[in-house]
């Protein structure tokens, strides 16, 4: 297979996506590297119909990927996750939107331009957790225990574009991280970093039914395939608080091999299954092929064996055929680590929570919990 990684210089050194790489064209696939944040890119031959099986983003929010990668959907090509998808993430507003109207457990999110306009909430909502709405990797994250204080940091948020505020959940100060590849769910906890005087070792950590199926909902809603979930253990049960298309998969056993697996399977599959969601949610059927031996070929070059729901029925998750020479890989990886004002007079925008969701029946994705060992 043919493959394009679109990579910025902040993940030029990272294990994902360079360990991906490697793995890919240790099996034999031809990787092509984009560097959207540093490259002239002639849109008329990078981006056309049939030059590659499948694209894949590994870029920041904000950054100029994503474009790009909508571009590659629009004129055919598969994307890894599915591009609507990434866009319905990324935008910490649209998420939130698409979350708590399919049910997802998320905190009241309100949305405003200036943050200003966030002091006209009552002091009840405080203490808030104010971010940018199309931040990553904890850029700009701040918790506000009072309005003074919102007050104080109106300067420094007034360059940070659309902002969304939630309610603090309470919680120990531990945040859980759920990753799904493969169909499969594996769990992490480490220190919020709300709460950098509460030290704690990144861990793997066994998974609760509760939690499994809420993540694995978390997919089907969004329409993702490779993906991250912050979850915060509250008074009242879980809270979903982010989500993230191809997170670090740290601590996830033999990574690169199972997300390589997992590309190489969408790939060959054309991408996500779609859905009626605002993103392109998936509906969780089940598809049917051959299973891939362990150099991450088909074994009858038509697909890969699932069960019913989705899932690699032999928990493995991929493969692919190999039809391209490997690359140099010299360009890849990195270092991971509502309503606005309208503008016509000061102090009159208005703060609108985004709506409360609409609970319905949501098929699940198969899945496999890590067992934290």
């Amino acid at each position: 297979m043919r493959l394009c990684f679109l990579v910025e210089e902040q993940y030029r050194y990272d294990g994902m996506p360079v360990e991906v790489i490697c793995q890919l064209t240790a099996w034999g696939h031809r990787v092509d590297v984009l560097r959207p944040g540093s490259s002239l890119v002639r849109l008329s031959e990078a981006v056309r119909t049939g030059s590659h099986d499948a694209w894949v983003l590994k870029t920041v929010s904000g950054g100029p990927g994503l474009s790009l990668l909508e571009a590659a959907a629009a004129v055919g090509l598969t994307t890894v996750n599915d591009a609507r998808s990434i866009r319905g993430v990324r935008d910490k507003v649209l998420a939130a939107v698409i979350g708590r109207s399919r049910g997802l457990p998320m905190p009241v999110t309100y949305a405003a331009a200036r943050p200003e306009a966030l002091g006209e909430l009552p002091e009840t909502e405080f203490p808030l957790v104010v971010k940018p709405a199309d931040g990553s990797s904890g850029r700009a994250v701040r918790l506000v225990p009072s309005p003074d204080r919102l007050a104080e940091l109106a300067g420094e948020l007034s360059g940070e574009g659309m902002l969304i505020a939630q309610p603090y959940v309470r919680n120990s100060g531990i945040d859980l991280k759920v990753y799904c590849v493969g169909g499969e769910l594996y769990a992490t906890e480490r220190c919020s970093p709300l709460h950098p005087d509460r030290p704690a070792h990144e861990r793997r950590v066994p998974l609760s039914a509760e939690v499994a199926r809420m993540a694995a909902e978390v997919g089907v809603v969004y329409g993702l395939d490779l993906y991250g979930v912050d979850v915060l253990l509250g008074p009242d049960g879980p809270v979903i608080v982010d989500v993230n298309d191809f997170p670090s998969f740290r601590l996830v056993p033999d990574a690169a091999e199972r997300v390589a697996r997992a590309v190489l399977v969408l790939a060959r599959e054309g991408g996500a299954v779609s859905g009626t969601g605002g993103a392109g949610a998936l509906t969780g059927e089940g598809r049917t092929g051959p299973e891939m031996d362990e150099a991450g070929s088909f074994t009858d070059g038509t697909g890969p064996r699932t069960d019913r729901t989705g899932a690699s029925a032999d928990g493995t998750g991929a493969g692919a055929d190999r039809t391209g020479a490997s690359t140099d890989r010299t360009g890849a990886g990195a270092d991971e680590t509502g309503a606005s004002a309208d503008g016509t007079e000061p102090g009159t925008a208005e703060i609108i929570p985004l709506p409360e969701p609409a609970r319905g029946p949501v098929r699940f994705r198969a899945t496999a919990a890590g067992d934290g060992r």
